[in-house]
Order: structure tokens, then C-alpha cells, then sequence
């Protein structure tokens, strides 16, 4: 067995970044501008393959922000946010000065609940505050239930920032997460299916909404000779650099989700005959989830007692990484004063919930010392 330490979802390179890269430094296009910049954004705009404009960006995080503002979000206004999520779904709304109103999760996707945002909305509306947009996240890669959210977003005229940071490569009815949104968003942090170390990507559906956003991440710089600002601008653009690395991961992308989705099948089959472990899978065949982690949920009466916690402690002591799941953001102390709508489903996932290692780039070394471990436990 491998002795050493197994990731939960580490970068795995796929053999040409390095080649992108170094026309970067050949040409010294090291600047946030430049032909891998394009390429990327090029690749992503086709690979999506719904008529969508991408912008390469810093981070997810920046991908947020940038959304809210181009749909005019300020401070005062309320934001519809999934609950379960990582923060970093939440954040941006504080930026702007608006206000989180979040909202808890289905059982069969782990995403924003339609009945529980039905009632949010309504209940806000009859506070005064119409909610500017909503924040709704496909988890771990699984879609969240487009055909439902999307029809009570149009029927109250809210729009819909389609949070697909985890989601790339994942698809609801053969149409692919990241093109859903009014304004969609994807990350390419160091963990997910595809990495440029650090960025993200604002997805949009008019070339004047991506130049928009492209003139924000520049520090919204006016058509003039000298260093002029008439809007406030930040510094999200991506390096050139940085997108030389993601145009070589585009090139791997499908390989990724395929060895993701045959992690999540090794999980399957380890625990198929125990049904104290239940293993997060898609609800339907509408739903094609790249399952970029892959998750379970443990249910201790069935395992003598063994917990999630129980269980993350003895992987780690094995070398094995492995986290529980997102804290849902109701619950986290920066938001404590927020709005929750919900029957607390969230919070359940949240305690017997766990995380396993689920990189494309693990060897079957790595599947049989989990499968040891996991095993000699359970």
C-alpha cells in the first residue's frame, strides 16, 4: 500500500500547461492580458457550447462580486443565498452592502430547496424587500434542481447568479452547469477539476455584460490617455500566466470528470453492502454530476456507534485527508444575525456528513489503502 499522504482533491496536471506557460514567458506576455487569456476564455466559451461569454478572473470569489454589481446589487438590498456552500458564495454579497437571506438544502441534491426559496421570497416580499437575486450553488458538482429554481426565479422576476465554482463538466439535462444563470460563475482554485493555482470566471450572456465585467476587474480604467476613473474598479483580472496553465487543463478536462466519476463509483462498491453509509449520488438521470468530491453521509446506529468525526480521525491518522462537510453558512458566526429559511436539513448533512478523497490523479495504490483502512473500520 502507498505510504504516503492521500489528498482529498489535489491539482493534477495533464501534461501541456507547462508548453502554454512558457509562451507566456517567450513572448513576455506576463501581464493579466494576453493570447493565453483569450485562449482560455475561448476554450471555456466553446466547451459550455450555449453561446456565453467568459471572462477570466482572479477567483471565483471575484466571479461573485463582479455579478452582483453588474446586477446592480447595493447597499441595503437582500441576496437569496444557499445555505450549504463555502463561504465564499456568501461573502460577496457583504461586500456590496446587501444582506444575506439564506435558504436550506433538498435531500435528493444538497442544493438550495425550492419549497424553502418559495417561502423565502414570499416572506420577504411581504417585509418590503424583494430579494435583488439569488445564489444558488451546484454542491460538490451535483446540479441543483434547475427546471424547479429557475421556474420560481422567472416567476418573480428574480435573476439567478448560478454558483458552478464545484460544477464544471456537471450538466442538468444534457445542457452544462455554468450556463444556467442570468450570470454564471467558475472557480479553477488549486482543488478543483481543473486548476490555474488560483482563478475563476464570470460567465455571461452578452458580449456587453462580459465587457463590463472585464472593464470592473481592470480597475474600471476610462478611454483616456491618463489614469482616469469615473467607477470604483478592482484588480481581478487573470494573469496570462495563470490562464497558459488552464488552457492545458481544458485540454484534460472530460479525462478529469471520468476519473472523478470512477472515484465515486470505487465508493460505491466499498460500501455497497453496508447501509450505515449512504454515498451522495445523483437523484436522477436529468442530473450528470462530475463529482468533483465525493461525499457520504453516516448514519451511527448502523456502525456501532462509528461517526463521521470517528471515521475522518481514523483516515487522518492513516495519512488520509478527509473534511466534513460545508458548515452551512446560517450557522457560521459572521452570519448569525442573517435570515434562514429551512427545515434544517443542511444542518443534518452537515453532522453525519464527510468528504473522501476524490482526485482524478489517485492510483489504485491510493484505492487500496483506503479500501484497507475503511475496511479494518467498518
Amino acid at each position: 500500500m502507498s505510504n504516503s499522504k492521500i489528498w482529498l482533491s489535489s491539482p493534477h496536471m495533464g501534461g501541456n500547461e507547462q508548453r502554454y506557460v512558457q509562451e507566456a514567458f517567450d513572448s513576455n506576455w506576463i501581464a493579466p492580458l494576453g493570447p493565453n487569456v483569450n485562449g482560455f476564455e475561448s476554450d471555456l466559451e466553446k466547451y459550455l457550447n450555449q453561446d456565453v461569454y467568459v471572462a477570466a478572473l482572479s477567483s471565483g470569489t471575484a466571479a461573485i462580486h463582479l455579478a452582483l454589481i453588474l446586477l446592480g446589487v447595493t447597499h441595503g438590498d437582500e441576496i437569496i443565498c444557499q445555505s450549504m456552500t463555502f463561504s465564499a458564495s456568501a461573502n460577496p454579497i457583504v461586500y456590496q452592502g446587501a444582506t444575506p437571506v439564506f435558504v436550506d438544502s433538498e435531500s435528493e441534491t444538497w442544493n438550495i430547496c425550492p419549497e424553502a426559496l418559495e417561502i423565502a421570497i414570499k416572506a420577504r416580499i411581504a417585509k418590503g424587500k424583494k430579494p435583488k437575486a439569488i445564489i444558488a450553488v451546484h454542491l460538490y458538482g451535483m446540479p441543483f434542481n434547475v427546471e424547479k429554481i429557475t421556474t420560481i426565479a422567472n416567476a418573480y422576476e428574480i435573476p439567478i447568479i448560478e454558483d458552478s465554482a464545484e460544477a464544471l463538466g456537471s450538466s442538468y439535462k444534457g445542457q452544462k452547469c455554468g450556463t444556467f444563470g442570468t450570470i454564471s460563475i467558475l472557480s479553477f482554485n488549486g482543488n478543483k477539476i481543473i486548476t490555474t493555482s488560483g482563478g475563476g470566471a464570470i460567465v455571461c450572456k452578452t458580449q456587453i455584460q462580459k465587457d463590463k465585467a472585464v472593464f470592473l476587474s481592470t480597475q474600471a480604467r476610462d478611454a483616456a490617455p491618463h489614469y482616469q476613473h469615473s467607477e470604483i474598479g478592482y484588480n481581478y483580472r487573470m494573469s496570462n500566466v495563470c490562464a497558459g496553465i488552464g488552457r492545458g487543463q481544458m485540454e484534460v478536462l472530460d479525462k478529469h470528470v471520468a476519473l472523478r466519476r470512477k472515484m465515486h463509483d470505487f465508493y460505491v462498491d466499498l460500501f455497497s453492502e453496508n447501509d450505515g453509509i449512504t454515498v451522495f449520488s445523483e437523484p436522477s438521470t436529468d442530473y450528470f454530476s462530475n463529482h468533483w468530491l465525493t461525499a457520504i453521509t453516516v448514519d451511527a446506529s448502523k456502525l456501532g456507534g462509528i461517526t463521521n468525526e470517528n471515521l475522518r480521525k481514523i483516515l487522518e491518522n492513516e495519512s488520509i485527508e478527509s473534511r466534513p462537510l460545508w458548515k452551512p453558512m446560517h450557522l457560521q458566526p459572521i452570519f448569525k444575525t442573517a435570515p434562514y429559511y429551512g427545515n434544517n436539513v443542511s444542518e443534518s448533512l452537515f453532522v453525519n456528513g464527510l468528504c473522501l478523497p476524490s482526485g482524478s490523479n489517485l492510483v489504485d495504490l491510493d484505492k487500496e489503502k483506503i479500501h484497507s483502512v475503511v475496511r479494518s473500520v467498518i
